[in-house]
């Protein structure tokens, strides 16, 4: 990581969700980021104030423009402003890349299980390129679990990743599709036993979420019979 703070000027932005925006940034001088890896944004007020935040990356690879997604914390110190208040133009600060224990590389051939709870697919969908642009076949399974349709980040995208060698399973906590072929609820064993890559083909699985979610999947995960040492996780929230 280079702990040198780097100029990014914003370039684009978009809604994706309702509540979430995703953010393109020019960054000068970055040295590029490997899938799965985060960057430390750095914004200050004109007295001077600073505040500090990590976000996952979604892009991969040596480009100088970045992706990254920001969900609104209605109590939050910066997010708010990157959601509702920040422009095409604007300029702030980045550190990074950040993190080399939770990055998937394309040499790596064997299984990979990702499993995501909102906005921690981020992460996830800078791996999922990764296998694209690589021209990797390394088998690929995704469980991504949202409140609701709308609020699925990169759901078009994902859709046209999807391959004999890439499936993915939609899980609805709230509000599923009309017809849904299961009722909204939460992960629990029964569904990780029926979605997730069985710990028998010793899957790399990457868990991504919401502190709570990332708890409950990666304990059973184990009761199912994972090895622990192949579970690498990243959370935020309380």
């Amino acid at each position: 990581m280079s702990g040198d703070w780097l100029p990014a000027t914003v370039i684009d932005a978009d809604w994706p969700i309702p509540t979430g925006r995703s953010l393109w940034v020019r960054v000068d001088g970055w040295p590029g980021n490997l899938a799965g890896q985060h960057v430390d944004v750095r914004l200050t007020a004109e007295d001077g104030y600073r505040a500090e935040r990590s976000y996952s990356i979604s892009t991969h690879g040596p480009s100088p423009v970045l992706e990254f997604a920001v969900d609104e914390l209605p109590d939050g110190e910066v997010s708010p402003y990157l959601v509702h208040d920040i422009e095409v133009g604007d300029r702030f600060e980045v550190r990074g890349p950040v993190g080399r224990y939770f990055v998937w590389e394309p040499q790596q051939t064997g299984p990979v299980q990702l499993i995501a709870g909102g906005s921690g697919i981020v992460p996830l969908m800078a791996m999922a390129r990764a296998r694209r642009d690589s021209g990797s076949d390394a088998p690929f399974r995704l469980l991504y679990s949202v409140r609701g349709e709308p609020y699925a980040y990169f759901a078009e995208e994902l859709e046209q990743l999807r391959d004999e060698r890439f499936a993915i399973d939609w899980v609805y906590t709230k509000r599923a599709p009309e017809g849904w072929h299961r009722p909204p609820g939460r992960i629990d064993r029964e569904l990780l036993a029926e979605l997730v890559i069985p710990a028998e083909e010793r899957p790399a699985v990457y868990l991504c979420g919401p502190t709570p979610f990332v708890e409950v999947a990666a304990n059973l995960l184990v009761d199912l019979g994972h090895d622990p040492s192949r579970i690498r996780t990243e959370r935020f929230g309380g």
